[in-house]
This record gives structure tokens, C-alpha cells and sequence, in this order.
């Protein structure tokens, strides 16, 4: 796996690439576990306060790698104050957005 990340020192941009191979994958008992803690939680949360949640322990690059892989699918959000639930489900929100009208850019 490859990250890539732009800093900026001075006005300059800098790519930094770091390649690192993925020991361990996460199996899917443990996404969804990472996924319900996150989604029934009343408000952001740190990663060492996710960590305590967990029923149990989660290796730190495993935990990492489902948070990327939630934050790219849309369902979580990680900002300055921690890690928030953002997909929304509810049935008469998705039926709202079926009655919308798109606008045509």
C-alpha cells in the first residue's frame, strides 16, 4: 500500500510517498465492530477512547486501516475533534432525497 502526502514548508510543496505492506488484514467480524462503536457513539471520538470501546483488543495498524477504509466509503468523518459517524440512513431521509429535484449543473 502506498500514501502519498503533500506538506507545505515555506510555500513549497513537498510529496512525501511511504509504502509500508499490510501484515494484517481485518476481518470483516472486526469492520463491523469498529463501525458499530463508531455509529453509536454520541459524539467525535479519539482513537485511544475507540480503543476502549472495542469489545476487543485491535492491533493499532489493523484499527487504521479500517478507519481509512470507512473515511473513503463515506461513512465516517475524521476531523480535529475525533471520529464521527456520518452516513445517514434513515428511511424517510432517503426517501426525501428520491423525491428531490436535481439540479442540472
Amino acid at each position: 500500500m502506498k500514501l502519498e502526502n503533500v506538506q507545505q514548508t515555506g510555500g513549497k510543496s513537498i510529496n512525501i510517498k511511504i509504502s509500508f505492506a499490510v501484515r494484517h488484514w481485518p476481518t470483516l467480524k472486526t469492520v463491523l465492530m469498529v463501525e458499530k462503536v463508531i455509529n453509536e457513539a454520541d459524539g467525535p471520538l479519539s482513537i485511544s477512547e475507540l480503543k476502549r470501546r472495542l469489545k476487543t483488543k485491535v492491533m493499532d495498524q489493523t484499527l487504521r486501516l479500517i478507519l481509512a477504509y470507512l473515511e473513503d466509503k463515506g461513512s465516517i468523518y475524521i476531523g480535529k475533534k475525533g471520529i464521527s459517524w456520518i452516513e445517514n440512513n434513515d428511511p424517510k431521509f432517503l426517501k426525501m432525497l428520491e423525491k428531490g429535484k436535481r439540479l442540472k449543473l
